[in-house]
């Protein structure tokens, strides 16, 4: 929903994706040849699987697994994607391998254990789970024995385990900032989010209360990747992106991806980002305080040309007094009948 607040010339890339390429087959079929051998090879999902918050196609290029395919692809007695997609069919696994196996056309059949592309442990010892890991552990026993497969989750539990303390620490320092009244600027002096509220972007779901946050009791903030102060889209780019390289990573067995692209390291470097952030703000705050300054932000937070595309403005303007929540009263990603079957099944 971050996304989809801009101009449709911002989000392309989005909307290509996840529109009607979604429900073609000629998405990884290629509507001139359909042929399903083409559509047996891992660059069919790059078109789509790759990118800051979802680097699906990097993580397994640059893996082991990606290296033996991208070196063994055009030998076919190590890969003949003539064949229909079988156990240990092919020297390496590809996207499809793993993700397809046997033929079928549910991904997420064989998706991972986490949630919201790895910013979510999922694993709470809750019976659907424990089914994604031990079927992911099937897969991977056609090539490896299944101790070695339940280490690699184990290994990608912990790295996940570390990204979260990362990132609560990195959250903890923009909240402690904006509850002081020293985030620049706070919610009240900015251009309204994409839902047409002006409640604090870090704060999700119930989880803080009150009007200290810019809500109601239960009121959720909204992820922003625009016109926000500079430490909020630090945190957002800390778990949106370098935690979600590390899950991506360690799920498709590239730990270099994992440590070095961005993902730990770069998540040491965004906590530290957001400390010397949170530091000059109060630095400044009382260096303001003793001389008497009262700043006011300035107006470009709140008006500007980009700002009056964006869909919170628009709300606000030819709906005054509601939000997105109120002319979307039932939003798809609230509803679990948009989840898969057996989430729905898991959940009743």
């Amino acid at each position: 929903a971050w996304s989809i607040e801009r101009p449709p010339g911002d989000t392309a890339g989005c909307t290509f994706c996840h529109t009607s390429s979604e429900e073609r087959c000629s998405t990884c079929h290629q509507r001139h040849q359909f042929d399903p051998a083409v559509a047996r090879h891992s660059e069919q999902c790059k078109a789509c699987h790759w990118g800051k918050d979802h680097r699906d196609w990097e993580a397994y290029d640059i893996s082991i697994h990606g290296v033996v395919y991208r070196v063994n692809k055009w030998n076919p007695t190590e890969f003949d994607f003539s064949k229909k997609l079988s156990d240990a069919d092919y020297v390496g696994p590809t996207c499809q391998y793993c993700h397809m196996r046997g033929g079928h056309h549910n991904v997420q059949r064989l998706s991972t254990v986490y949630t919201s592309m790895g910013m979510s442990n999922a694993d709470r010892g809750a019976p659907l789970w424990k089914e994604k890991r031990d079927t992911w552990v099937s897969v991977c026993d056609d090539c490896h024995s299944p101790r070695f497969a339940r280490e690699n989750l184990q290994a990608m539990d912990e790295a996940c385990k570390d990204a979260g303390l990362k990132y609560t620490e990195t959250f903890k320092v923009a909240e402690n900032l904006m509850l002081d009244g020293m985030g620049e600027p706070m919610p009240k002096d900015l251009a309204p989010d994409w839902s047409g509220q002006h409640i604090w972007s870090l704060k999700i779901g119930a989880y803080h209360d009150g009007p200290k946050y810019g809500g109601a009791q239960g009121e959720s903030g909204e992820f922003r990747m625009s016109n926000c102060s500079d430490i909020e889209r630090i945190c957002f780019e800390s778990v949106g992106y370098w935690m979600t390289y590390i899950m991506k990573g360690m799920a498709h067995g590239s730990w270099n991806d994992a440590t070095y692209c961005d993902g730990s390291f770069g998540m040491d470097r965004w906590l530290v980002k957001a400390k010397a952030a949170s530091e000059q703000a109060r630095r400044f705050t009382a260096l303001e305080k003793k001389t008497g300054i009262n700043w006011v932000p300035s107006e470009f937070w709140r008006k500007g040309d980009y700002l009056e595309q964006l869909t919170g403005t628009r709300i606000v303007k030819e709906f005054p007094g509601k939000t997105i929540f109120d002319l979307c009263p039932e939003p798809g990603w609230l509803d679990t009948h948009h989840a898969p079957a057996e989430e729905v099944e898991s959940l009743e």
